[in-house]
């Protein structure tokens, strides 16, 4: 079977909400994207999609106030967590955000994976750790994106995005480490693969639905990829 690609440039902003009562109906598959404020998730987004204003970017950290879906399909969402850890914001808003994020994790049955963005420069910190946790206990894998990588050199990149996967071990979640940056294009084609791999079993299902009308159905197929229906040759005529 040939890989699942989803063209995540035609991705679209679907609506905003203050809790996860106001968001849609739980269904289809979800993928949130949560870190600290000003980690990068909304500039990692809009790199993702090659969209400068899908989700709105700000100097200001905790910006992100509300809940933001964007969609790439039809029951395939991307999600725009609320920033969390700003000193600057009121306490009574930071409460609401933990609640609001910790509400989100605990309850939303459609939610496949957990992106969580770290600056590359000061990864893991408490808040960061505390949403690993919450994602492993409820069985959810994640990838760490370390933003900002091209701030440092190839070396230090890496010597980095070594001691944060050692330092997740103990976790012992399925949790994928890789360096990120929106503005060298470092990271983005292994976003927009793991992003694939979790959306896949819904586009799979949907593709599956209609074969029963395109089994006797032949037309030429040019690509040099095994075909999609398990065709042994590659130039097959499904």
């Amino acid at each position: 079977m040939s890989e699942i690609k989803l063209n995540y440039h035609k991705t679209h902003f679907l609506t905003s909400a203050p809790n996860i009562r106001s968001i849609p109906e739980d269904t289809g598959i979800e993928i949130a994207f949560a870190g600290r404020s000003n980690a990068g998730k909304s500039t990692a987004l809009n790199a993702l999609t090659n969209q400068k204003n899908l989700a709105r970017t700000s100097k200001t950290p905790g910006r992100t106030q509300l809940i933001n879906l964007f969609e790439v399909e039809p029951n395939c969402k991307l999600v725009d967590l609320p920033g969390y850890g700003y000193a600057a914001v009121p306490e009574q808003m930071k409460i609401q955000w933990q609640k609001s994020l910790g509400e989100y994790l605990q309850k939303r049955e459609c939610l496949a994976g957990l992106v969580v963005l770290m600056d590359i420069r000061h990864p893991l910190k408490d808040l960061d750790q505390q949403m690993i946790e919450w994602a492993v206990s409820a069985n959810l894998p994640i990838l760490l994106l370390l933003t900002k990588a091209d701030k440092l050199s190839q070396s230090a990149r890496s010597k980095q995005v070594k001691m944060v996967r050692e330092a997740i071990l103990p976790f012992q979640g399925d949790i994928q480490v890789e360096a990120f940056s929106a503005q060298n294009k470092i990271g983005i084609d292994k976003l927009a693969a793991k992003l694939d791999f979790w959306f896949s079993p819904l586009i799979v299902q949907k593709l599956s639905s209609f074969l029963p009308h395109f089994k006797d159905y032949h037309v030429p197929c040019y690509c040099l990829q095994p075909c999609f229906y398990g065709c042994a040759s590659a130039a097959c005529h499904h």
